[in-house]
């Protein structure tokens, strides 16, 4: 055998050597993206329960303070799928805006409730359709002397002197917190808390979702204003979140069931109850 042919056998051998060892860490790849891959709705039945990450965001997750029951829109629905099409009890867990995701991710809950759809955060989460909208609003005292009543745009109320009260964690701070460069953000842990700052007068501006700032201006009409900031301030879908590992033809069963309870007028009618629920201190 000539030395020009063993060099090309063993230039052969080489690369058929490469050729494998390409196909085998393409092969465990593949095995370890499918261990990734994770059959909620299968685990949820075997178990009987789904669990749900809930954080208060009235009238889409409230909950009755004497008797800790949850209800609201985003509450309603998972709880009619759990026990309607999944036949299994749904089970409620406490949480804060700031660990809803982490405690997700962990496996703390299945699903997280009434969750903003942004680009970012679909990185790290998968989502559900948007079964609700979005969006900013402010809601302060009518005779506050620090706000002028032309005052429109993020730029008019981003004044030094002027606090802005915000649920920490929420879309809301985050939101408010890339915009705002002047003006004070008083970080606060939940909606009531953040809704006394501006009653009390401690903080100038509830910055909320304009449902629920729009609950809190009923509530106390005869001093507060409501704006909807020009432009808009994250107009965003509603949704519900889940782990990356949960696939989208999984979730797409969801979907299927909030597309019907929209289009059959359900949800509205769930914005409705909750919304009239709220002003009429039933919640």
């Amino acid at each position: 055998m000539t030395t020009a042919i063993r060099s090309m056998l063993a230039r052969c051998c080489l690369l058929l050597g490469a050729i494998g060892i390409a196909l085998s860490l393409s092969a465990v790849g593949q095995l370890a993206a499918a261990q990734q891959t994770e059959n909620l709705w299968k685990d949820v039945q075997d178990r009987g329960v789904l669990r749900a990450g809930a954080a208060l965001a009235p009238p889409h997750v409230m909950r009755d303070p004497k008797t800790g029951e949850y209800s609201g829109i985003f509450v309603d629905l998972v709880k009619e799928f759990g026990e309607q099409v999944l036949g299994v009890k749904v089970q409620f867990v406490d949480t804060t805006w700031d660990n809803i995701i982490a405690g997700m991710q962990a496996g703390k809950w299945d699903v997280a409730l009434a969750l903003n759809r942004t680009a970012k955060r679909a990185l790290s989460i998968n989502y559900s359709i948007a079964p609700w909208q979005y969006e900013i609003s402010f809601v302060f005292n009518k005779s506050n002397p620090k706000i002028k009543p032309d005052w429109k745009s993020v730029t008019d109320f981003d004044k030094d002197g002027i606090t802005l009260s915000v649920m920490s964690g929420t879309a809301q701070d985050h939101t408010i917190t890339e915009q705002v460069k002047h003006a004070t953000i008083m970080r606060l842990p939940d909606v009531d808390a953040a809704r006394l700052a501006v009653s009390s007068k401690r903080a100038d501006i509830s910055v909320d979702d304009a449902d629920t700032n729009m609950l809190f201006a009923v509530v106390n009409k005869d001093w507060s204003a409501t704006v909807k900031p020009e432009p808009s301030l994250a107009k965003q879908g509603v949704a519900y979140g889940f782990r990356k590992s949960v696939p989208l033809d999984q979730i797409e069963a969801f979907n299927i069931f909030l597309q019907e309870a929209v289009a059959e007028g359900h949800v509205a009618q769930l914005g409705e109850f909750y919304v009239n629920k709220v002003i009429s201190g039933g919640q």
